[in-house]
């Protein structure tokens, strides 16, 4: 029998040790997982889960969000199965964290332990747990916008292939939730940023970044005018900015056309119930229209409304966005925007109620996806651990705001040597709390999908200082570190 010369057995195990604070965590998040699917079979349940799944079984986009995630529900239903949606999600969560490591080890030289560090929060928050147990696009939102991102980043300066992929992805994620639009515009900022230097480089690198966004919602658009008659990705865009303003719009200080007078409230300010109320309750002047809530027509005066509001009274606006955005960095989660919401974020002690809507010949389209029973069985003790997990391991607000702000100050004590690429997953983290409390409401599930972002952010910036300290000795990543090559991830200019 051969043995193993002691050099090869050190090369070969050398890469499994180097990674094993990773493996550790990998290991201990998958049991979390775990003890959910048999706490929770197999599935949790939110209020939009269920338009998802109809639209899932009937291939048709829904009026009030993006269909991307029904699409991968879909896709998946062939085994009727929401174990398969549930655990598919899950793993998805593992691989962001995989991600945020590679990069903040391959491409920024970040120690072992800051790289594990970044991905705790993605591995062991309760709510992120829950968040991809629930039948729900949140998941395979961050799981493409985060690909997109590691994309763009895994080279000091994207080709244009690199170009192409993360804009493909961050379209894609734009098709499953609304909040990847503005990804574009950061992914932009971040090209001009590293290619700035060589402007046919940039031109050619934005150029191909748009086109590739836009080829995933061009074709969106082309399935919604299939079915609706209007290329588009929503009716309900106008609808959600005018809940935003209703909280604050007076009427009397706006010049309004008679059309959307209809629109206006007596109800005082201070009076007024939170902003979904302003979409799903009768509360809103909208349900007093012939149309449907989430239609062309509402929308657009729906739209209009806003506008006119916003252009009235831009500090009420400012304000509104400012306290929902604020409400992101609170140390304790509050009930809002309402019991019934707050609550569809915990693992709970009964399965909650499916309305029933026939289907396919069953009770339900949930039914009729699976095949079968689609309550939630609550089995303990698997579900009273995960429960009690939850209750005490999360990540609070405030220190979601302290990491933003390490990333900060990293990228601005770091911008020549590094730091400025930590700018691109730190202006995501921020549009990805901001776009919501600007354009509908402010909602836990947000923050929870920002905050990996965030802390690739730390990771980049200071895992890029590190790479320069070690570079400036005139080791092997000394021409990493050089804030004048032009071509960092080549030999340095100087060179023959």
């Amino acid at each position: 029998m051969r043995v193993m010369p002691a050099g090869v057995w050190r090369s070969a195990t050398r890469p499994v040790a180097r990674h094993r604070l990773l493996s550790a965590a990998l290991f201990l998040a998958l049991l979390l997982r775990i003890d959910a699917e048999l706490g929770d079979r197999w599935q949790s349940w939110f209020n939009d889960s269920f338009t998802y799944v109809r639209a899932a079984v009937t291939l048709t986009p829904e009026t009030t969000r993006p269909s991307g995630y029904a699409v991968f529900l879909w896709l998946l239903s062939p085994a009727h199965s929401f174990l398969l949606v549930t655990a598919t999600q899950h793993l998805m969560a593992l691989l962001v964290a995989v991600m945020m490591y590679a990069v903040a080890r391959h491409r920024f030289g970040a120690p072992a332990w800051l790289a594990v560090l970044v991905t705790l929060p993605v591995l062991f928050d309760g709510f992120e747990i829950q968040l991809e147990h629930l039948i729900m696009a949140d998941t395979l939102f961050l799981f493409l916008a985060m690909a997109g991102i590691t994309v763009a980043l895994w080279t000091p300066r994207p080709s244009w292939p690199a170009c192409l992929a993360a804009g493909l992805l961050l379209g894609l994620s734009a098709t499953v939730r609304s909040t990847g639009l503005p990804l574009l515009g950061v992914l932009a900022v971040y090209l001009i940023i590293v290619h700035w230097r060589s402007w046919r480089s940039l031109a050619a690198g934005l150029a191909v970044a748009v086109v590739a966004f836009g080829v995933p919602l061009a074709g969106y658009e082309a399935w919604y005018d299939s079915a609706h008659g209007e290329f588009a990705m929503t009716d309900s865009t106008g609808v959600f900015l005018y809940s935003r303003v209703m909280t604050f719009a007076d009427c009397s200080r706006m010049s309004l056309p008679a059309d959307l007078l209809p629109l206006c409230t007596s109800v005082p300010p201070g009076q007024r119930p939170d902003a979904q109320a302003y979409i799903w309750t009768h509360a809103s002047p909208l349900w007093r229209l012939p149309e449907p809530v989430f239609s062309p027509k509402v929308n657009a005066l729906a739209e209009r409304f806003a506008i006119k509001a916003i252009e009235a009274q831009p500090l009420d606006y400012a304000r509104a966005a400012w306290d929902d955005t604020v409400r992101s960095f609170e140390w304790n989660r509050s009930v809002f925007p309402n019991p019934q919401t707050y609550d569809d974020y915990l693992f709970g002690y009964t399965s909650p109620h499916i309305p029933l809507s026939p289907f396919g010949g069953y009770a339900t389209p949930e039914a009729y996806y699976v095949r079968g029973a689609t309550a939630t069985a609550i089995v303990n003790p698997f579900a009273s651990l995960i429960r009690a997990y939850q209750r005490w391991i999360w990540l609070p607000g405030t220190v979601y705001g302290l990491i933003l702000l390490a990333g900060l100050y990293g990228i601005a004590r770091r911008w020549r040597r590094g730091g400025r690429e930590a700018l691109l997953p730190w202006l995501c983290s921020v549009v990805l709390i901001v776009a919501p409390a600007a354009t509908a409401e402010f909602d836990y599930r947000y923050v929870t999908t920002a905050v990996p972002f965030a802390c690739l952010a730390v990771a980049v910036a200071f895992g890029s200082a590190r790479l320069a300290r070690r570079g400036a000795g005139g080791g092997p990543d000394s021409r990493l570190a050089d804030a004048g090559d032009d071509q960092r991830d080549l030999a340095p200019d100087s060179a023959a």
